[in-house]
């Protein structure tokens, strides 16, 4: 009888051994996003997170979607303060001086960061993504957004929420038409396919639109707007082998380089749709889904759109697409996209809600819920996880999908950062007038080489030392310049 219980005490301990066991490995594999929710629930008592978001359709993923969603699993309430992309750095810095408290969570432009840490403004967040056990899922977000838009001085202040980059779209069709294929061959004896060079850019569009624009189609459309050129000029600049300065922290952007750069710019616009010297994002937008031009480059958002794929009351204002099942995807010429603007999402250092902030941003940025908030139909949120590229649900979204992930995917790998300095919006703001002077008339050398000695004041002003370290510390990231 003694042994019987003996045995059954064992089967009992062995039992609730394994079960710990398999308890504790279940807590080890319980997700980030469970865990933020979790933690929010102990903390939360009624309060209210303020985050600033982009204004328009990017707003409405936290005030539809991820906002209602996390107030129900947490009871935690989600503020959304919307503010212009143009002046939101402006609002951050302004907040902070104040220090009111009145943000808790920020949507930080990449670009931004070394500024707002500079001044205080960024928490900085590795004593929560370790406390959190963050860390391991951070590392599978594409690695040239998680290693150059994450960190300052080593320190992590920003999770890479927005796989901003900058892609070719253009018309299989039309680059597929036996006729034009024949003729273009003929010419300049070549392939017609998409250009990989800006010298093939403007051959192949020049071309198009002596063939096409009797049917209302343009052979290339691009952004001319001077707050987009900003980010075009400063993606081709390089591509063109530039560098924005020398080794003693001198302007170099009126260089060659740059004197090429606007000058194709304007030679190009002769075979663009009238008036493409004021396209901004919208503008061009029409023009390729309404089938006016064969080819033209912009963010992730215009493929979805293309494609139809996007059906939402929200997105009235987009016309309907004439290209759906045309439209092919490609890096632009050079290789290496702009990582044009983009967003982090960080922690005010003022916020008297610290920790729950925190707790929501980890919950919004991690796999599980970053990988539904991608594919919403209106946020304009792009891919920046290695999963999101290769995620079974948005490969199926419409037949082309495929190559649109993994052309986004490739950018991701070989794209270029945006400019990042202290003061950096002096800098971007000299370089938009510049684009403004070009529409007007003015000489491409003249107008850059006004640019340059703003840069150069500017830089002056901030300290060319302490200029200099923080441009150093970029330059020597892997997106800054093309390998």
């Amino acid at each position: 009888m003694k042994f019987r219980f003996d045995r059954l005490k064992l089967s009992c301990a062995t039992a609730l051994a394994t079960a710990l066991v398999l308890s504790s490995g279940m807590a080890n594999a319980q997700s980030a996003a469970q865990k933020a929710v979790d933690a929010a629930k102990k903390m939360c008592n009624g309060k209210t997170i303020t985050i600033v978001w982009e204004a328009g359709l990017q707003s409405l993923d936290p005030k539809n979607f991820s906002g209602p969603m996390w107030e129900k699993l947490t009871s935690c309430k989600i503020n959304v303060v919307e503010v212009p992309t143009a002046e939101m750095f402006t609002k951050i810095m302004q907040e902070f001086r104040a220090g009111t408290g009145a943000y808790d969570a920020l949507n930080v432009i990449p670009s931004w960061m070394p500024d707002l840490v500079q001044a205080g403004a960024l928490e900085p967040l590795d004593a929560m993504v370790d406390k959190y056990t963050y860390r391991d899922e951070l590392q599978k977000i594409a690695s040239t957004y998680r290693d150059n838009q994450m960190k300052v001085n080593g320190k992590i202040y920003g999770f890479p929420d927005d796989g901003d980059v900058f892609i070719m779209y253009y018309r299989k069709d039309i680059f597929a038409d036996a006729g034009l294929r024949k003729d273009f061959k003929a010419k300049y004896n070549y392939d017609l396919a998409p250009p990989t060079t800006w010298k093939q850019f403007s051959e192949i569009g020049q071309f198009l639109t002596e063939k096409l624009k009797a049917k209302g189609t343009y052979g290339a459309s691009q952004f001319r707007e001077p707050g987009y050129g900003n980010f075009m000029f400063q993606e081709r600049f390089r591509n063109e082998g530039g560098k924005f300065f020398d080794a003693n922290m001198k302007a170099t952007i009126n260089g060659p380089e740059g004197v090429k750069v606007l000058t194709e710019w304007r030679n190009e616009n002769k075979f663009m749709p009238p008036g493409v010297e004021k396209f901004g994002f919208v503008e061009n937008l029409a023009t390729f889904v309404k089938g006016e031009s064969a080819m033209t480059i912009s963010w992730p958002p215009y493929g979805r759109f293309a494609a139809g794929y996007i059906k939402d009351e929200a997105m009235k204002w987009v016309p309907e697409s004439k290209v759906a099942g045309k439209v092919g995807y490609a890096l632009p010429p050079g290789g290496h996209p702009e990582l044009a603007a983009g967003f982090a999402l960080s922690v005010a250092s003022t916020s008297k809600n610290k920790e729950l902030a925190y707790l929501f941003i980890q919950w919004l940025n991690s796999e599980e819920i970053s990988m539904q908030r991608v594919q919403l139909p209106y946020a304009l949120r792009d891919p920046f996880r290695d999963s999101h590229f290769t995620s079974k649900e948005y490969l199926a979204k419409w037949p082309d999908a495929k190559d649109y992930l993994a052309a986004l995917q490739a950018g991701s790998k070989t794209g270029l950062l945006d400019l990042s300095l202290i003061q950096t919006d002096k800098y971007e703001e000299a370089l938009r007038q510049g684009i403004s002077r070009l529409w007007a008339g003015d000489d491409p050398k003249a107008i850059l080489d006004d640019v340059a000695k703003s840069w150069d004041d500017t830089t002056k002003k901030v300290g060319v030392d302490k200029q200099k370290a923080v441009y150093t510390a970029w330059a020597a990231k892997g997106g800054a310049y093309p390998k």
